[in-house]
């Protein structure tokens, strides 16, 4: 079963979201200047994405960092391929940051010369799947599915970003293409200042003790709950229904287990085993 094109069209093998994007808006991204100093950060949908474009927000901007501020997470780093805020990216200042769920071969063909950063985030692809299944209850671009149907749509790819498998093993496959960093949201999870330390190392941004202090401590789960630059609380409200629910939800890892059958883990399982056995990240 295709999804309706109220809510998702298909293009050059993968789906996209049909009231912010065209074939042709996607096409014109294949000549989109890339700088030097652009910092991307790719990822699967429900992988992370928010919070590390939090992260890399504190990171650079020092009024983000200590509060002075309020400039929300779509303008800091907004999106390659759904510009929602019709952002002029030619004028933006340099460092430019990106967020993207576009496949590899999609993005500009300047990133894919090595030129600029890209940080790509992974996150087990059942996590991933439910947080999918609670956000569409809260996004106008998503159609509300029950979950069995849901997961059947997302084990075929008939979803936004298409296959996370195809995703995955797509960008890390041509790796060699890019000026890339991979991580997980798992380790994200389990050693944050890690994490944050292996950011700022692979961007060449050096911060005091005290500054990769506060990054970490200001994106922690329940400090970005409630920091309204944060959790897209600013998102426009044709976008996304605020009385159900909030962007971000729980933040934790294995969720799935609260949702998923045994029948419905081992489904899962059967159609994905093989192929992530290929793939070198411990999820």
């Amino acid at each position: 079963m295709e999804p309706p094109e109220k809510y998702l069209f298909k293009h050059k093998g993968v789906y996209f979201v049909s009231d912010m994007a065209t074939p042709d808006s996607l096409d014109a991204l294949e000549d989109f200047e890339i700088r030097d100093s652009d910092v991307f950060l790719v990822t699967y949908p429900k992988s992370g994405t928010v919070w590390t474009q939090h992260i890399l927000s504190l990171i650079y901007y020092e009024g983000h960092r200590n509060g002075t501020e309020e400039t929300d997470l779509l303008d800091r780093m907004p999106w390659l391929e759904y510009n929602v805020r019709n952002v002029d990216w030619s004028k933006r200042e340099s460092p430019r940051l990106i967020a993207s769920h576009l496949p590899y071969y999609l993005v500009p063909k300047g990133l894919r010369n090595g030129k600029g950063k890209v940080i790509y985030v992974l996150r087990n692809p059942k996590d991933a799947l439910v947080s999918c299944y609670h956000f569409s209850k809260f996004s106008h671009g998503m159609e509300e599915l029950e979950f069995e149907v849901l997961m059947e749509r997302f084990l075929a790819g008939k979803v936004g970003a298409g296959l996370w498998l195809d995703h995955v093993e797509g960008w890390f496959a041509h790796r060699d293409d890019f000026n890339i960093l991979f991580l997980t949201y798992e380790e994200m999870k389990k050693d944050l200042r890690s994490s944050v330390l292996k950011i700022c190392s692979f961007l060449g941004k050096k911060l005091t003790e005290e500054e990769a202090d506060e990054v970490v401590d200001k994106a922690t789960f329940d400090k970005m709950r409630n920091d309204r630059r944060a959790n897209y609380e600013h998102l426009e409200s044709d976008l996304v229904d605020h009385t159900k629910g909030h962007f971000l939800r729980k933040g934790v890892v294995g969720d799935w287990k609260n949702i998923m059958t045994v029948a419905q883990n081992e489904r899962f399982n059967h159609v994905f085993q093989k192929r992530m056995e290929k793939l070198p990240f411990k999820l």
